[in-house]
């Protein structure tokens, strides 16, 4: 024990080598370095890194003169527009927590988080103009004072009330000094999960996570020379997985897109040269569908990450003969986004399309900057053997994950429950240590004792060429206790029938595991494109309630 106190002993932090971890850093450094780089592209509007950065010391600067400060909320309801990047930056160095809103929330929702979150402030875009006002109406406790943020690229746009966000940034006349926080433990960010029953959770995250998870991405994704990165993934959504802070670090260029119009993706793509884009899975098959309509072939190597409880094959198989290399990653609000990756291996280029379809479509390893994650028996805590076979639940534990939930302390110790982070996903460990989602917990669908993966059955559903999206949820039935009923989006001039797609399941599955019931309709996704199981679940449910009381 002596001999390890002489390397302590007299030998403690101080101000010149130890600094709070902070993605603050990167876009001080950025300023420095690449002055003259353009970080950001919206329409006609262009801005340096040096630009950027000053124009978020003066969003700090607005936040002070509204006595916002450290541990204060601000709401942000935006979408990918320059102002949301400057948010990103802007609000954690007044020392207060950026919380961005889901632009696709009712006005009901607004009004809650809102509230919970207390938010002093909120930068809201027009467009939203409606929901927001309804929201404010509904609001008992103070509300948030409203801050404008104009578009010139809109039409028609209602303000609510008189502060404009460029009036204010240009009207400060001392910039604010970009500070380290007072602490790496303290909060960057609040976001909200998505409630299916009763009000979201508040997912409160710190600098240190933001400041590691950004590293993660360039890691693992080796964001080496030039990087042009269009936003096709919503900022709003666990902070855009990491990426303003990202971007930041390597002094890339941010393409800033309003909205996902696969169209005027292809534009972007050949106008600037895109060489990274991240979404969902669907976000990458409508990109692939407009490209191999237009006939478009991209005359320059792209890069894609791809996020998903498990991306069909199909798309997959799509994207990589579009020349698209995509990379698959998994995490989740309470993980600031990405938080495994599927590293591809050296040996997996000799494999054939159907091989490499299925190895990553794994979920993979833990992220660089993550200590560990694992799957494990959810009740003894013990690890599943590697077999590809043993479902568990999978877990994390590290640096990369939330502080808590915000004021939901009995939530918060049943999310850490015995040292790790329960995700509630279930799945399979490979031999050569890769995990793959076999379903959410929630999700299974246990018919007669047998356990069916919805996942997989919505696989080989989306495999058929007359279909473009599928959700499989349980159906109550009096033999079974419930079987597998699928919701299916066909294609556009697509006649196929219900017997039809049952017998293609029938014929490539076991039967037990088929769709009993049909129902073809457009299926509710989110603003990420994740398909909304639980309206599904309550339509499913609310028929079969109709369809009893009738008989």
């Amino acid at each position: 024990m002596t001999e390890l106190c002489q390397f302590n002993q007299a030998l403690e932090k101080n101000e010149a080598n130890s600094v709070a971890l902070s993605p603050l850093s990167f876009i001080k450094r950025a300023a420095k370095v690449y002055p003259l780089r353009t970080a950001v592209i919206y329409g006609d509007q262009r801005y340096t890194w040096a630009q950027l950065y000053e124009r978020s010391c003066r969003l700090a600067a607005v936040l002070q003169q509204f006595d916002v400060g450290r541990g204060d909320s601000v709401a942000v309801m935006l979408p990918n527009v320059p102002a949301m990047c400057e948010s990103h930056f802007g609000i954690p160095m007044a020392g207060a927590v950026i919380n961005a809103i889901n632009v696709r929330l009712d006005a009901e929702a607004v009004a809650f988080i809102l509230s919970h979150s207390r938010s002093k402030l909120l930068l809201v875009d027009p467009e939203y103009y409606p929901v927001v006002t309804a929201a404010l109406e509904r609001m008992d406790n103070e509300r948030p004072t409203v801050i404008n943020v104009s578009d010139t690229t809109q039409q028609g746009e209602q303000m609510i009330g008189e502060l404009m966000y460029e009036t204010l940034l240009q009207q400060v006349s001392e910039p604010a000094p970009c500070f380290p926080p007072l602490d790496e433990w303290d909060a960057i960010a609040l976001g909200y999960t998505s409630g299916t029953t009763g009000n979201p959770k508040g997912v409160v995250t710190h600098h240190r996570g933001a400041y590691l998870n950004a590293v993660s991405n360039v890691l693992s994704w080796e964001l080496a020379g030039p990087v042009v990165y269009l936003w096709t993934l919503p900022m709003f959504h666990c902070n855009g997985w990491c990426f303003p802070w990202t971007l930041a670090a390597v002094g890339g260029i941010s393409v800033c897109l309003r909205k996902v119009d696969p169209e005027l993706i292809l534009e972007l793509i050949a106008e600037h040269q895109i060489s990274h884009y991240c979404g969902a899975p669907i976000v990458h098959s409508m990109i692939a569908e407009a490209a191999l309509k237009s006939d478009v072939e991209f005359g320059h190597k792209i890069r894609g990450l791809i996020a998903g409880a498990a991306p069909p094959a199909v798309v997959l198989e799509k994207v990589e003969r579009l020349g698209i290399e995509l990379t698959h990653v998994y995490g989740l609000t309470e993980t600031y986004g990405p938080a495994t990756v599927c590293v591809k291996q050296p040996e997996w280029t000799d494999c054939t399309l159907d091989e490499r379809v299925a190895l990553n479509g794994r979920q993979g390893v833990a992220y660089p900057m993550q200590e560990e994650v694992a799957v494990l028996d959810p009740n003894t805590l013990e690890p599943v053997p590697a077999d590809g076979k043993t479902v568990g639940e999978i877990m994390f534990r590290g640096n990369i994950l939330m502080k808590g939930y915000l004021r939901n302390e009995s939530a918060t110790a049943e999310a850490f429950e015995g040292g790790w982070f329960h995700t509630g996903d279930l799945a399979v460990l490979h031999a050569d240590g890769y995990l793959k989602i076999s379903d959410r917990s929630k999700d299974v669908i246990i018919s007669g004792g047998e356990n069916i993966s919805s996942l997989e059955v919505e696989d080989l559903i989306q495999r058929h060429p007359e279909v473009e999206l599928a959700a499989v949820v349980p159906l109550a039935d009096e033999k079974w206790g419930e079987v597998p009923a699928a919701f299916v989006q066909l294609r556009a001039g697509s006649a196929l029938t219900e017997q039809q797609l049952i017998d293609y399941c029938r014929a490539n599955m076991s039967r037990f595991k088929a769709p009993k019931k049909i129902i073809f309709e457009a299926l509710p996704t989110t603003s990420t494109g994740k398909i909304q199981k639980f309206l599904l679940r309550q339509r499913l449910n609310s028929a079969a309630a109709v369809a009893a009381v009738a008989s």
